[in-house]
């Protein structure tokens, strides 16, 4: 192939922007591996300069390499991709159209700001014919995206199901073999360092969420943001929803699932995340620790999984370089990157009429007709029960109720009823439970 960007002697510049620990790595990769880069590209390719918050700070790296100034880093005639490796929203977003607008490629793992600006940044890659490629914002080195968009663009997607999180997986998983509770485990990993000082975006979902916006808009070809995914995090799962989980044959995890559902011969998406019980033998459930591992069902291909390292600056940064080895090539011999694709444009499906299967927990008076009361809850709104367990505890009874599959909206109904009832003590909890065939 012949190549258009020039020959081979002519190098690739770029352009990195944030220096925390994918940015180091990549930096690393840049310097310690450039004659394989240059090998697997067909020409140089050259670090121009990082940009950083402070300089004169020892980092490994010479001096004048570091720049406080990212908007004249990326406006540079001899900078050809950007890599933008600082997060958050601004000022990421305003560098990224820069660089789109002026043609340059832009590799980011930033994945709040595609669950928000997709379409922005996508119509700007468009609109300058260059590349924007994201591999690593959604499972760290776990290759998910470049699968979605070419291995599989000849099938069609019906459903992914991903642990997407490291941090509420290593929470969960801990819970699970240790019987600890949540506040206990929680600070087990800010100790170990897999949870932030400030946790809230992991265990509350909202990482989780932009994870599955993106996942969703490109499995169904379909512009979703993180708005449309309804989000619950693991900060009120308790030991003994755990335990009732083993009493099932299953574990708990933060679960992301994207999937197109049907309703009347319509085709509609559902997105969302929540913590949710999976049957052990499901190839999810023995994901464990800060592992991420993502589901995919496809009407051809069946059915497939992706496992690795969800996070940390090595992994991160491989698929960081996996996607500048593409834009290089593509600034090298004239290629593309795949652009956005949103033809189906299907609706969003309320949360309230998206289906799937329960598990409530309850306190009861331990006394004749409890079950039956109860059970007549359900029937009247539509809940079919599956099973049904009872313990005796002090002061009472302890149910497990597990249902077929309802819409969301009649289990709520069902158990604000329950609520009410006088022979309820307590409902405990309610989870779903997926990965099931039922």
């Amino acid at each position: 192939m012949t190549p258009l960007f020039g020959t081979g002697d002519r190098p690739i510049g770029v352009a990195v922007l944030g220096l925390g620990n994918v940015g180091t790595e990549v930096v690393r990769i840049l310097r310690d591996h450039a004659d394989d880069l240059k090998a697997r590209v067909g020409a140089p390719v050259v670090l121009r300069g990082v940009a950083v918050r402070r300089t004169g700070i020892d980092r490994g790296i010479p001096e004048e390499l570091l720049t406080t100034d990212a908007e004249a880093l990326v406006a540079r005639k001899d900078v050809d991709i950007v890599v933008e490796v600082v997060g958050g929203i601004e000022p990421a977003r305003t560098h990224i159209l820069a660089a789109l607008n002026a043609g340059k490629s832009v590799v980011t793992a930033n994945k709040a700001l595609l669950a928000e600006y997709t379409g922005e940044l996508a119509e700007a890659a468009e609109r300058n014919r260059a590349d924007l490629y994201f591999e690593a914002a959604v499972a760290g080195a776990i290759p998910i995206v470049r699968p979605l968009v070419q291995s599989l663009a000849g099938d069609q997607v019906n459903r992914v199901m991903g642990i997407v999180n490291g941090t509420t997986n290593f929470i969960l998983s801990a819970m699970d073999e240790t019987g600890a509770d949540y506040g206990e485990t929680l600070a087990e990993a800010g100790r170990l360092g897999y949870a932030e000082a400030d946790p809230t975006a992991d265990v509350e979902g909202y990482d989780a969420a932009a994870k599955a916006a993106i996942l969703a808009s490109l499995a169904f070809h379909t512009r979703v943001t993180a708005a449309d995914v309804h989000r619950e995090g693991i900060s009120k799962i308790t030991s003994e929803d755990l335990a009732a989980a083993r009493d099932l044959d299953c574990t708990v995890k933060l679960l992301a699932l994207c999937e197109r559902v049907k309703d009347g011969g319509k085709e509609r998406v559902s997105a969302r995340v929540y913590p949710a019980l999976i049957p052990r033998k499901h190839p999810l459930a023995s994901v464990s620790g800060a592992f991420n591992a993502v589901f995919v069902e496809a009407q051809n291909a069946g059915r497939l999984m992706f496992y690795g390292q969800g996070a940390g600056g090595a992994p991160t940064a491989s698929a960081v370089m996996g996607d500048l080895v593409m834009a290089a090539r593509n600034k090298f011999y004239g290629g593309r990157a795949p652009g956005e694709s949103t033809y189906a444009k299907l609706p969003i499906a309320p949360m309230g009429e998206t289906a799937t299967r329960y598990l409530v927990n309850l306190r009861v008076a331990d006394k004749k007709g409890v079950l039956a009361t109860v059970a007549s809850e359900f029937a009247e709104r539509g809940v079919s029960i599956s099973a049904v367990r009872q313990t005796d505890v002090a002061d009472g009874a302890h149910l497990i109720v597990v249902t077929h599959r309802a819409p969301d909206q009649a289990l709520a109904d069902t158990v604000a009823a329950l609520a009410e009832l006088d022979v309820v003590t307590e409902v405990s909890s309610v989870l779903r439970l997926e990965g099931t065939e039922e």
